[in-house]
């Protein structure tokens, strides 16, 4: 703790006379007026006022030093012990896909929230700072680049408040190799370094849980980052953490909802039992994280964390979306078997003798031809020909 003692400016001197000392005037006026802060930064003290001036010998003293007694420290009070709303958390990432449900379920739980977020966030920037505010509604938006420390600390320094727990659902966008160590490490480290320099003891941090087979850079990058929060708490025993895991969102998954809904295939590796996942909704994500910040059973530990129900495969994610899209799995196998039955079986007059179809005795009867269908169905369209929902046939 830094303090200052502005002791000239206010025009006052200390002056001695024979019956004073150093040490009656240090322990009257200065004891009785200074109060001990946790304010992480230098705060101005009061100044000395003496009830008449004294005047110092012109004769050369010795310092009188402390006594001999230690001082006794008040232990420093744990931000888990505060009701939610004296509490200082500080998330970055705030308006990315996991943050902003991070943020919206914070705030619904009392925290003081405050939110860094870009001058322009979102995808490619596209929402203004309006926008930003209206995403981040109930928490304290504070506009600041996190790839740039000195810009952070200033941001921050601004609020003029100490930070209690620090968020980071930074990710990168792309996953290329300088975006990942530009973003998953970089800025995740400058959120560390000064959440710490204004006060933070606890630090959540949003991974993923394919860091444990590191095969990309983006793993890379988040590995070496949990390795040095880690090693931040081992060298500080009041400092702690809570690394979360998870594995695949829901809107990973989505992305062959449209396309089967549309009629088209879905598409999946081998025979679709490659690999598995225990996929996790955003608000559930959102509120583990959040028990992260006051949870001592969560602290210290590296959290992978899924979602309810049985792990699921490509094949069992596929059969489970083509028994929403369709009435039924059934159905869903007959239209197949339609699709089939007409794609290879003609449809002439079936000789059982041969046990084939026969053209020559299929009867012929009318006079319009296909092709003359084909002519005026490219002149005039298909209107009134219509086949809606026997367009399977």
């Amino acid at each position: 703790m830094s303090i200052c003692t502005p002791f000239n400016c206010n025009g006052h001197t200390l002056q001695l006379s024979k019956n004073h000392s150093i040490k009656r005037v240090f322990t009257s006026h200065l004891i009785s007026k200074f109060q001990v802060t946790t304010v992480p930064y230098a705060i101005p003290l009061p100044s000395v006022y003496l009830s008449e001036p004294i005047k110092f010998s012109g004769k050369r003293f010795n310092l009188v030093t402390a006594s001999a007694t230690p001082t006794v420290e008040t232990p420093k009070i744990s931000f888990r012990t505060k009701n939610p709303k004296d509490i200082n958390v500080l998330v970055v990432g705030s308006t990315g896909y996991i943050g902003k449900f991070v943020v919206k379920e914070l705030v619904k739980r009392g925290f003081n929230v405050i939110a860094i977020a870009r001058g322009k966030s979102g995808i490619r920037g596209k929402n203004s700072k309006e926008e930003t505010l209206g995403l981040l509604s109930g928490a304290n938006a504070c506009f600041s680049d996190v790839t740039n420390l000195e810009s952070l600390e200033k941001s921050i320094e601004n609020l003029g408040i100490s930070i209690d727990v620090v968020v980071s659902c930074l990710a990168s966008r792309s996953g290329g190799v300088k975006d990942s160590w530009l973003i998953d490490y970089e800025a995740t480290k400058n959120s560390l370094v000064a959440g710490r320099k204004f006060g933070a003891s606890h630090f959540v941090l949003l991974s993923a849980i394919c860091v444990q087979k590191p095969l990309l850079e983006f793993q890379r990058a988040k590995l070496k980052f949990e390795a040095e929060l880690i090693e931040e708490s081992k060298n500080d025993e009041s400092f702690t953490y809570s690394i979360v895991r998870p594995t695949a969102f829901f809107k990973s998954l989505a992305g062959q909802v449209e396309l089967v809904k549309d009629g088209k295939p879905y598409v999946m590796f081998g025979d679709g039992k490659l690999c598995a996942c225990k996929p996790i909704s955003e608000p559930d994500l959102a509120s583990f994280i959040a028990d992260c910040v006051l949870s001592e059973e969560l602290i210290n530990k590296i959290l992978p964390i899924g979602g309810p129900g049985d792990a699921l495969t490509p094949l069992e994610q596929g059969e489970m979306l083509f028994r929403l899209v369709f009435p039924s799995l059934e159905d869903a196998a007959e239209f197949g078997k339609i699709g089939r039955y007409y794609a290879a079986e003609s449809m002439l007059v079936w000789d059982p003798e041969t046990g084939e179809y026969d053209a020559e005795s299929t009867p012929s009867y009318g006079k319009d031809t296909l092709e003359e269908f084909f002519k005026r169905v490219l002149e005039e369209g298909m209107t009134g020909q219509e086949l809606g929902e026997q367009m399977i046939f």
